[in-house]
């Protein structure tokens, strides 16, 4: 499925970049079901609102992928969602501190 060139042209989920079914189902699972609901959700708190019942976490990737998509809804590039791992190992460091 070919995936939008521009946020403007994401109509649903899965037309974003590094978003499929299985994601676009957590996302609808956490109440974020638009492209704009992307566009305006903090990575970090819908990816630790999907933590199972038991308390275990998704992979970390799934957090790259999900800054990768609001980074795009933003008006960003379509990136892989890997290149985002950096970010996300400072950002969980700084979050896990606390």
């Amino acid at each position: 499925m070919p995936k939008a060139e521009t946020a403007a042209f994401a109509k649903v989920l899965t037309d974003i970049p590094n978003i499929g079914t299985s994601i676009a189902q957590d996302l609808h699972s956490v109440g974020i079901n638009t492209p704009a609901d992307v566009a305006h959700m903090d990575p970090l708190a819908v990816f630790e609102a999907l933590r199972t019942p038991m308390g275990h976490r998704h992979d970390p990737c799934v957090l790259d992928t999900f800054m990768a998509a609001k980074k795009f809804m933003n008006g960003g590039p379509r990136q892989p969602w890997w290149d985002f791992t950096a970010e996300r190992k400072a950002l969980l460091a700084k979050h896990d501190r606390r």
